[in-house]
């Protein structure tokens, strides 16, 4: 079990506060969070200039959702006994990494490895800057609601997650040198962000003797288990649209709705998620049902929009529905991650938590690859319209059972 503790007064090394520290692990987050989708304007080009099918940047897509998966299931939870620092650092290395290999390889098979590593330290991030971030502000603020502190790390995972495409679509468009400025500026913004975790205070008391190491075990009452598996459907269903906008949405863009513009590729990937983050904070004080009720609404009439948009095509219309969606996904995933931390105890709650996100991001996956492959067997508007069709049933079947 992991225990909350100040910085030691014998330690001599430079360390932030607390409070400071809580920035500089949320900095640290959005930077890793924004690389991890800053390729999603860049896939035309490279389709483009290695002429390979739309089916491969599937895959390129899916190789860094596998690697989230991975590392969610065998390491999602060694920052309890490691220590939430080293992780991080060892996370935030490995997008370095990634940035590098981007840079030195980018045939194709270097873009799958480089993918799936950036997906190996987003997962192993995400869990351990969130529950840093957690126990940052409990030391730094104790008599702070906890549940600002959730706000604040679900707005900066969905914050970068937005910039990253904006940052890629607008050096892509205006800077020369396309498929290597946006990894080069990362990569110096990773180290610097490696340099400032390295500052941070720990908040885990280190044991002189490690447990023996497991993968994550997921245990629930059976009684829980159908609402369980009811609110992992919603998670999937609503990572799958987002898994549509950093994947294939700059390919519809170009080739449904003629617009190749990579500035707009880039911008309607941010708007997307910047929905996400925005509806979380205006809906803040909602009621957790009625959340979860107009997240439905929301992503069910930003499906449709985006299946109509491209059927006509219309760009604002598809635009529209992809921010309409948005909105709806986060309401659905902050409903679906509060319900199924209140089905576990607390001792297994980061355990259902991780099981929660393997499923989210299996969503992120398996989607994405079958409308491109679908692309190859039919028209990309026809595909479109299927992909929408089945998230939509998806989600109109998860949201009743979770309410």
């Amino acid at each position: 079990m992991s225990t909350l503790t100040q910085s030691r007064p014998t330690m001599t090394r430079v360390r932030f506060a607390h409070a400071p520290g809580f920035w500089m692990i949320a900095a640290a987050f959005l930077t890793t969070m924004a690389f991890s989708t800053v390729p999603t304007p860049l896939y035309a080009i490279y389709q483009r200039r290695d002429g390979f099918p739309t089916y491969v940047i599937t895959i390129i897509f899916a190789a860094y959702a596998v690697g989230v998966m991975v590392s969610l299931y065998l390491a999602g939870h060694v920052s309890d006994w490691l220590g939430r620092r080293r992780v991080a650092l060892l996370a935030v290395l490995a997008e370095a990494v990634a940035a590098a290999i981007f840079l030195i390889w980018p045939a194709v098979p270097g873009l799958l490895v480089a993918r799936f590593i950036s997906g190996v330290g987003v997962g192993v991030l995400t869990a351990t800057a969130t529950a840093h971030l957690s126990e940052l502000r409990q030391i730094a603020r104790p008599g702070e609601d906890p549940s600002r502190s959730a706000l604040i790390s679900s707005m900066v995972n969905l914050g970068g997650l937005a910039f990253g495409p904006l940052v890629g679509g607008l050096l892509a468009q205006y800077v020369s040198g396309p498929l290597e400025r946006p990894y080069e500026i990362f990569l110096i913004l990773l180290l610097l962000s490696a340099l400032g975790i390295a500052l941070v205070p720990e908040t885990v008391e280190r044991l002189e003797e490690r447990p023996a190491y497991r993968p994550q075990r997921v245990a629930l009452p059976a009684a829980a288990k159908p609402l369980f598996f009811a609110t992992a459907i919603g998670a999937f269903s609503a990572f799958a649209i987002f898994g549509l906008f950093t994947s294939l949405a700059p390919t519809f863009l170009a080739g449904v709705l003629h617009h190749p513009s990579r500035a707009l590729a880039g911008v309607v990937a941010f708007v997307v998620f910047i929905a996400g983050a925005v509806s979380q904070v205006v809906f803040v004080r909602m009621a957790r049902r009625n959340q979860l009720r107009l997240g439905l609404v929301l992503m069910s009439a930003g499906l449709i929009g985006i299946a109509v948009g491209g059927l006509l095509p219309s760009l604002a219309l598809f635009v529209a529905g992809g921010v309409i969606a948005g909105a709806g996904v986060g309401l659905v995933f902050r409903g679906a991650v509060a319900t199924a931390a209140s089905l576990a105890e607390p001792a297994s709650r980061g355990e259902v938590l991780a099981a929660l996100f393997l499923i989210a991001y299996a969503g992120l996956a398996l989607p994405v690859l079958a409308i491109g492959l679908g692309i190859a067997l039919l028209p990309a508007a026809t595909a479109l319209v299927v992909f929408s069709a089945l998230i939509l049933i998806l989600v109109n079947v998860a949201v009743p059972r979770m309410l």
